[in-house]
């Protein structure tokens, strides 16, 4: 099977609502592939700048809703109408993809199961300490977490901002819901659920523009945390009958909790009451199981350095992150308090 004859069976869609800034060099990196798609299909989620503009310019079809759709998923489904391909690759308005990310992706779906794939993401911009923290943590999912996902062909999410369908089995799933506050968790566990496979290819690389800010980045854990939550709740049942699935969701939710608890309460607690600063070795007692996997990748990226000195971002980062899960953890699962607003995180 000809990779180039069937990316010409690729229509590739980008959700934007005032993404003039990053918009043109995503439909670039696009138009620039190895294998270029048959069509890219920018929707224009009634913007106020000249995202339409800038994304036509940039060689892209440009489409836009009647009126504000409130969602990612909402654009994305109103693009879906549009596709009649074989295949449909979703990429966020921010991302730019390595020049072989369709070429090196794409053949996943070849497989007579699998209608999603996802590739790896790496942080473009790796500046700001929240920029640096999630390069760290990237690094980290990408290559310990997401090889022994898929080596059990359970990836736990195919990330929303660079992932490629069947289209046909996407629309007979109705695309992507609106209903959580991540809608590609939501679709992936909805595949498991009705027998489908979904495949992670590493070597198929994503560039997103991460928070740089503590403002966005608080807006993008709030989001992704109540969004975990509330997937938890949604497919609890369904994921049950999945026994991998179930088992790696059932241990990162204890250990989400369990580990927020101790890092914002736990630790600083016991160090106060035995007055000894030995409690606070907590917080980085599993440094040495994360820098290695993440320092071996960024040797052989070149960026050895760079990941080295990014290390502390990421603890900060974590226990950031820590509040916005117990946060989401009791709003949506204890109080029954849904996030139900959309707030883009960067």
């Amino acid at each position: 099977m000809s990779i180039k004859n069937e990316a010409q069976k690729l229509t590739i869609i980008i959700p934007a609502y005032k993404e003039a800034g990053s918009v043109g060099d995503t439909v670039k990196s696009l138009i620039n592939q190895t294998t270029p798609p048959k069509q890219i299909i920018v929707i224009d989620d009634c913007s106020t700048d000249n995202t339409a503009e800038v994304a036509k310019a940039s060689g892209a079809k440009v489409v836009t809703p009647p009126h504000n759709t409130g969602t990612k998923a909402g654009a994305q489904n109103y693009g879906l109408s549009f596709v009649d391909t074989k295949y449909v690759m979703a990429i966020d308005a921010d991302t730019i993809i390595a020049k072989d990310g369709v070429e090196k992706l794409l053949p996943a779906l070849f497989e007579k199961n699998v209608v999603a794939a996802c590739g790896s993401v790496i942080p473009r911009y790796r500046k700001t300490l929240w920029e640096r923290g999630r390069y760290i943590e990237y690094l980290m999912a990408f290559t310990f977490y997401k090889p022994i996902q898929n080596y059990f062909e359970k990836p736990l999410i195919s990330s929303g901002c660079f992932s490629v369908y069947k289209t046909k089995i996407l629309k007979k799933m109705g695309g992507w819901q609106t209903r959580t506050m991540a809608e590609d968790m939501d679709l992936t566990w909805s595949f498991y659920h009705k027998g489908y496979s979904v495949r992670f290819v590493p070597e198929a690389v994503s560039y997103p523009i991460e928070p740089h800010n503590f403002n966005f980045m608080k807006k993008q854990l709030k989001r992704w945390s109540h969004g975990f939550m509330q997937n938890v709740i949604l497919h609890g049942k369904e994921v049950i009958e999945i026994p991998y699935l179930a088992g790696i969701i059932t241990v990162g939710l204890w250990d989400a909790l369990i580990a927020s608890l101790s890092y914002l309460f736990l630790a600083p607690v016991l160090t106060l009451v035995f007055r000894n600063p030995i409690f606070l070795l907590a917080y980085i007692i599993d440094a040495p199981a994360i820098a290695a996997p993440v320092l071996i990748k960024a040797y052989e990226r070149k960026e050895f350095w760079e990941a080295l000195t990014s290390i502390p971002s990421f603890f900060v980062l974590r226990f950031v992150n820590c509040y916005f899960i117990l946060e989401a953890f009791f709003q949506e699962i204890v109080f029954k308090n849904r996030l139900t607003v959309y707030e883009k995180g960067h």
